[in-house]
């Protein structure tokens, strides 16, 4: 991997929570100064305590020259965050109205050419811009936890849209070695969110049938689909199974099977016997262990599966051209 980056920016993370900081140990990894801001209390001490268990494998994935946990300064305004920054991420809840509250103020303080990524993982970036007096600024950039680890960025534009803004969106997220899928039409969760949740409600329904276990479906697709879809994603997988005339044959064989009902495709009520298989289902899978110590297995997994996808997928900077 190439961890040069050409200049190191001021970037503001607003909210530090998960997702939030996941996005600081990247970019702190990455050689960029990182301001933030967070008003619950503690805030700084999460973070800063985050970051030590992240480093580690951020260490064995290649820190850029001059990355530092040093390089990061939290302040007690919206605005000392904002004022300068090149770019800047806010992640907090998924509230729609204090969502577009914070962006108000971010369009407010921020220099008129900075970059607005929102980390939303459902709402559209139209609604995002609502009110704003650069609203063409503000885009969604729905990164996947870990953020530090994972590389895939979810770019969408609003009706507001400034092709200028997002090809150097695009560009500045390549630079922290991302994968930058720009989604030309928005859409409520994106792409990959409305992937994994058709899947976990089918999921949902499997355990409340009682079919299987948490356990159970996790094997399946630890074991199964899962590690095809970590090379190959499903369209490929199933052109595979449609043997020399791929994909061509697969749909004139297995297509009619589409119309049988066996997904659920709509969730189950999640009632008080249903949260309670799935949550004691996960305990007892997780046993003894930590929800640190399975962060911890978790980043040692995935620092080398990510250097076999990359040996094994072609090169290629964004997923999607425009």
């Amino acid at each position: 991997m190439n961890h040069m980056i050409k200049e190191s920016k001021k970037l503001a993370v607003i909210g530090t929570g998960v997702i939030g900081n996941g996005w600081i140990a990247r970019f702190l990894a990455k050689g960029h100064d990182v301001v933030a801001f967070d008003p619950a209390p503690g805030a700084e001490e999460r973070t800063r305590e985050m970051l030590k268990k992240a480093w580690p494998s951020l260490e064995q994935t290649g820190l850029a020259d001059g990355a530092s946990t040093e390089r990061l300064t939290f302040v007690d305004t919206l605005e000392e965050a904002v004022v300068d920054a090149y770019l800047i991420q806010e992640n907090v809840p998924e509230r729609l109205e204090l969502k577009q509250n914070v962006l108000a103020s971010i369009d407010q303080y921020a220099n008129p050419n900075a970059l607005i990524g929102s980390s939303t993982s459902g709402i559209m970036p139209t609604t995002l811009q609502e009110g704003l007096k650069h609203p063409e600024r503000v885009f969604v950039a729905h990164p996947f936890n870990p953020v530090y680890l994972l590389p895939l960025v979810e770019l969408v534009a609003g009706q507001a849209k400034d092709a200028k803004v997002m090809d150097e969106a695009r560009t500045f997220y390549e630079s922290i070695e991302m994968k930058p899928l720009v989604i030309q039409k928005e859409i409520e969760g994106h792409v990959a969110d409305r992937l994994m949740e058709a899947l976990w409600r089918e999921a949902l329904h499997l355990v409340n049938d009682g079919i299987a276990t948490t356990e159970e479906v996790d094997a399946a697709i630890i074991y199964g689909a899962g590690l095809r879809w970590a090379q190959m994603g499903p369209f490929l997988t199933f052109h595979l199974a449609g043997g020399d005339q791929g994909m061509r044959h697969m749909l004139e064989q297995f297509g009619p099977a589409l119309k049988l009902p066996w997904t659920k495709l709509v969730a189950p009520e999640l009632t008080d016997d249903l949260k309670e298989k799935v949550i004691s289902g996960c305990e007892t899978h997780a046993g003894e262990t930590t929800i640190s110590e399975l962060e911890q297995k978790r980043n040692e997994f995935l620092v080398k599966l990510l250097d076999l996808v990359e040996d094994y997928w072609p090169e290629s900077k964004s997923l999607i051209k425009n």
